[in-house]
């Protein structure tokens, strides 16, 4: 498979890990003042853009601030640094048995690396503001393989972009009670929030307005967006307004000192060579904490990638967000149930192959699905297993992994319960399966809690979409608004979705013309409000519709050609309830099971 995930494992390969660079006053490029610091960028003439690379938001992370909250940078106001070059990422944390042709491979990388890129038009004033925040399973990937600059452009350089890093894998998510009570939980998470902090008081001497931020990010980033909404209750309203969740993925969301957390914690301290035993020994042996700030980063980073590598299932990532009593309180399904949420006005998506690749692609036999679900879901009663074999037709799947593969209409025909243009059989539920789980119905449940009138609140809005363009596998997606010159998907095809996204960070609703949407074409198709104008809804609980967007280059349903001559761009509203055979209804089960999933 070609695509989003393999262009970033190229850009990976090629990540620089030095410091940025030091220089005096003299050189050329906008200067950003921002008290603590000065920092020179340059001015990027094929996108009229000025760009800051490496802008320090936080201290560095090391020594006896290992996984405690960050801390504003020290004053370094005496001279300029130039920011040009990309900063370091952090230490790289890999997930078991994923190809390493996805990037999500461990590699080394510099605690230090609690930087923040920044791209803003010349004399820009009070923009609005976009920051992402990078997916990559809480444990892989950095700012710079974002570009934003295409996003910005396609929007008439109406906006500022942040692209921000932080804290991985165990250097951000390591838990246990030792770490709540020495130091703190979901680090990884509060870097982030400390950028929407830094961004709220630091944007405008770039030309942004911080009271007109929106959040976004991908797969685990989106999941992160998620939890930001949710914060303290649900009760931050203040460093955002609007919210961008692509793929959201909600893994399994464990109290801090549940068994899989602190189990992995043992294992992070014994490989580091600090002997934490066993769980109850670990809670009496306070010198574990101090043994592991003062151990050398290489063999933190060597553990960290470790234990990610084999312990856990196919796919799995070991260190990720906990429930910490705080910052994340309870259970995102439930909480997103009573609509209590942070921001206004969400635009959520997921892709129509979710379950690729993060999910085990050998799992064509009875045995093999057995072994599968109960390895998954370890907590499931009899009961929980009977009801997903029922409403993922199993009885009905054939074994294997050989018919016809196409993707499905999702309205009509054979669903992705038996097929896609990535497996068939047993193999396509257990894709399904995943995908439905981990990020299509987090979508759903996102979509439904910012719906107008969630939890009597009618200053809320959700809008909701599909990214359905061949292969259309996780981060796939990628592509369309961060990749300059890529020919899949099509240009006109990322022109609309750039725009969408755009028009979403600048005027809070994703509605875009009829002209960004067709490309003028008269056999592109998009429904029409009747005043030039797509015509989308916001998502509502009595009206549950969402966005298809996809491109035609041959006879439905097979959509195997995505570039060249004749492709169009194939817009449709659709009931996302009803949408490949009843998803709606698969996830009122997910949430009922969720608390013995747990998420």
């Amino acid at each position: 498979m070609e695509g989003g995930l393999i262009r970033l494992t190229l850009a990976l390969a090629i990540a620089i890990f030095a410091a940025p660079a030091f220089a005096e006053s003299n050189s050329t490029g906008p200067i950003v003042n921002l008290g603590y610091a000065r920092y020179r960028g340059y001015h990027d003439a094929n996108f009229d853009l000025n760009i800051w690379k490496g802008v320090r938001y936080a201290s560095p992370p090391v020594g006896k601030l290992r996984w405690q909250a960050p801390q504003p940078p020290l004053f370094n106001n005496s001279r300029v640094t130039i920011a040009v070059d990309p900063p370091p990422m952090c230490p790289q944390t890999g997930a078991f048995g994923t190809p390493t042709i996805y990037g999500f491979n461990s590699g080394p990388g510099n605690e230090d690396c609690l930087y923040l890129n920044v791209y803003a038009p010349p004399n820009a004033k009070k923009l609005p503001v976009f920051m992402w925040i990078h997916g990559g399973g809480n444990s892989v990937f950095g700012a710079s393989l974002y570009d934003p600059s295409a996003l910005i452009n396609t929007n008439n350089n109406s906006f500022i972009a942040v692209m921000i890093q932080y804290r991985l894998g165990a250097f951000g998510y390591l838990a246990s009670p030792e770490i709540k009570a020495k130091g703190v939980l979901n680090a990884g998470l509060l870097d982030q929030r400390f950028a929407m902090e830094w961004v709220k008081q630091h944007i405008s001497k770039f030309g942004g307005n911080g009271n007109n931020v929106t959040i976004g990010g991908e797969s685990s980033g989106a999941g992160s967006v998620m939890h930001h909404a949710l914060a303290y209750g649900g009760n931050e309203t203040n460093l955002f307004n609007n919210i961008i969740a692509a793929s959201p993925w909600a893994p399994p969301l464990y109290r801090f000192d549940d068994g899989f957390p602190t189990a992995n914690y043992d294992a992070f301290a014994d490989l580091v060579g600090c002997d934490a035993g066993t769980t109850s020994e670990l809670k009496n042996r306070s010198d574990v904490f101090d043994c592991l700030v003062s151990t050398d980063t290489a063999t933190l980073q060597n553990a960290s990638g470790l234990v990610s590598t084999t312990r856990g299932y196919f796919g799995s990532f070991a260190f990720g967000p906990v429930i910490d009593d705080d910052y994340i309180r309870g259970l995102p399904s439930k909480q997103l149930l009573s609509g209590h949420v942070a921001g206004k006005r969400i635009l959520v998506g997921n892709n129509g192959n979710e379950g690729v690749p993060l999910t085990n692609p050998e799992v064509s036999t009875a045995n093999a699905y057995s072994r599968f679900i109960s390895n998954t879901f370890p907590k499931f009663t009899v009961e929980d297993r009977r009801e997903l074999d029922y409403i993922y037709q199993i009885s009905q799947s054939e074994p294997g992994n050989n018919g016809s593969r196409y993707d499905t209409l999702g309205d009509q025909g054979p669903t992705a319960l038996t097929v896609s243009e990535m497996a068939t059989g047993l193999q396509q539920s257990v894709f399904n399966i995943a995908a439905e789980s981990l990020f299509d119905c987090p979508a759903q449940w996102l979509a439904e809690a910012f719906s107008c009138g969630a939890n009597n609140n009618n200053s809320l809005q959700a809008w909701k979409y599909q990214y359905s363009v061949t292969p259309a596998y996780h981060g796939a997606d990628l592509t369309a608004y961060f990749s300059i010159g890529a020919d899949t998907p099509n240009a006109d095809f990322s022109h609309a979705f750039q725009k969408i996204w755009g028009n979403f960070i600048v005027s809070g609703s994703p509605v875009i013309s009829m002209a960004d949407a067709t490309a003028g074409l008269s056999n592109a198709a998009t429904p029409a409000d009747g005043g030039g104008s797509i015509y989308w809804p916001a998502y509502t609980l009595a009206a549950p519709y969402q966005m298809d967007l996809n491109t035609t280059g041959e006879t439905p349903p097979y959509y195997y050609v995505r570039n060249g001559s004749g492709i169009v761009n194939t817009f449709r509203l659709v009931n996302a309830t009803s949408w490949e055979g009843g998803r709606g209804a698969r996830c009122e089960f997910w949430r009922d099971v969720a608390p013995r999933v747990p998420f």
